[in-house]
């Protein structure tokens, strides 16, 4: 199933569907990738200390992202002030989380990952906001 088929398919049609497809579907993607960083980062025994930060931040972002992507596919309203906040957290949290996994980048690829996929969900919530 294609996120974006599933948003056309509602009945009422949502003047942002095309907006809302990537944005949901890369929050998604991002809640997986933060859940199995903090998940590497349990695991990554000599560095486990040095990731804390990492992990509570993997942690928020997966739970806002998740929590995002739930109530997008719902197709809010345009004036729907919870969605917008939803929206505006997950863009901070996915900022934050970025730039706390691109400092372990260098030495562990989890991070990277989980970097790339932040900035993505970023970028998509930030085109949406403006939408």
């Amino acid at each position: 199933m294609k996120t974006k088929d599933m948003l056309q398919s509602h009945p009422r049609r949502h003047p942002l569907a095309e907006s809302l497809a990537p944005c949901v579907d890369s929050c998604f993607e991002c809640a997986q990738a933060c859940t199995h960083c903090a998940d590497a980062c349990l695991n990554e025994q000599e560095h486990l200390p040095h990731l804390v930060a990492c992990i509570r931040k993997n942690l928020v972002c997966a739970d806002i992202c998740a929590a995002t992507g739930t109530v997008l596919s719902r197709l809010p309203e345009a004036d729907d002030q919870a969605a917008k906040a939803l929206l505006q957290a997950c863009l901070t949290a996915c900022r934050a989380c970025a730039d706390e996994c691109e400092r372990h980048a260098p030495m562990m690829e989890h991070c990277r990952i989980c970097a790339a996929a932040c900035q993505d969900c970023a970028t998509t919530c930030e085109t949406l906001l403006g939408a």
